[in-house]
């Protein structure tokens, strides 16, 4: 044991050690076991992150029973409120409204689209903010959403998180009416992890067998405060299971896009049903011509022999990221109103 005289000073050293690393990093908590995810890891479903966005709610103005959406958000946080401004983009127009929900240490919620923006499909973006509403790093935020449409398509995805890069905000203040974040490399100011430019679906089955796969695609990009503009032109690779690609374009005009893949879309040569026969599987790649414009989207599967056949099942899962849209200088960039938290 260290004599009284030595012991003293090392505790004292020890103790504004800890002090000094709370004021250097205020959002700093005890951890759990294992390391945390760095900031700088790629944007993922399967992390927390300051930016959620959730790649489709939808509801019924009226029939809520077969076509409702379940949002859930948590704040994995042990010691910090989070303060969380909802953005819910209508897919068709791409006009935005938004909330706010306030989540004390290890808080979750759970609310239905019905009851916040009934009679509306498109999707979802969450970001942490600070009182005066101006984004905050808050790598603590969880979630997903449950969504059930009156064909059929039924599943459970979780929200995509992006973790800010960044310490402390630089480009708000009290006065500021908007702020914009970035998605682009660590260093970049007020910038979040970057946004995926290719995205891929894997194993998508064949129509014979009754299944209906819905494909969504969302723009990550563009402008909160006034709505957020279209996709543009999207070019992609359909694959069959013997590694064989057939090309296809078209245009979204739209900031969502939610088609069924047919023979009709995408338009291949030769038809979606010759490529993925009865009894095969395959998958596609897309990506937006504009470097400007990030990716993300999801599947959801509804097989109508769900119940008489033993290899039929239904179910949803994100679109994988292929390639980062990170071209430097803030080329995908998201700007979203001032205003502070209503709760």
């Amino acid at each position: 044991m260290l004599p009284s005289h030595r012991l003293f000073p090392l505790l004292f050293k020890l103790i504004v050690f800890a002090v000094l690393s709370l004021i250097v990093n205020p959002r700093a908590q005890a951890a759990d076991p294992g390391l945390p995810f760095s900031s700088s890891a790629a944007a993922s479903d399967q992390k927390p992150g300051s930016m959620l966005v959730y790649n489709v709610y939808t509801s019924s103005a009226a029939n809520f029973n077969s076509h409702n959406s379940r949002v859930a958000l948590t704040n994995s946080s042990d010691s910090i409120t989070a303060y969380i401004h909802l953005f819910f983009v209508e897919g068709a127009t791409c006009s935005v409204a938004d909330s706010f929900v306030c989540l004390t240490p290890n808080q979750t919620t759970t609310f239905l689209a019905s009851d916040i923006d009934p009679g509306i499909t498109g999707y979802l973006i969450m970001l942490a903010v600070d009182q005066q509403g101006c984004p905050v790093r808050h790598n603590f935020l969880l979630g997903d959403v449950y969504v059930k449409f009156p064909t059929g398509h039924v599943g459970n995805l979780a929200a995509e998180a992006f973790a800010a890069q960044y310490n402390v905000f630089a480009g708000c203040n009290a006065s500021s009416s908007t702020a914009t974040i970035y998605f682009d490399a660590p260093g970049t100011p007020d910038s979040y992890n970057p946004v995926p430019r290719t995205v891929a679906a894997d194993n998508i089955p064949d129509r014979s067998s009754n299944n209906d796969t819905l494909l969504i695609l969302n723009r990550i990009g563009g402008n909160l405060a006034v709505g957020i503009g279209g996709i543009g032109a999207i070019a992609g690779l359909l694959y069959d299971d013997g590694e064989n690609a057939f090309s296809f374009t078209f245009n979204v005009g739209s900031c969502q896009f939610r088609g069924s893949l047919s023979n009709n879309f995408p338009r291949t040569a030769p038809r979606f049903d010759v490529i993925i026969p009865a009894g095969h599987s395959g998958w596609m790649k897309l990506y937006a011509d504009n470097a400007a414009i990030g990716l993300l989207g999801a599947t959801i599967n509804s097989n109508a022999s769900i119940n008489a056949t033993a290899n039929a099942f239904n179910g949803a899962h994100n679109l994988h990221h292929l390639t980062s849209n990170n071209s430097g200088n803030g080329a995908v960039s998201l700007t979203i109103p001032v205003v502070p938290p209503s709760c």
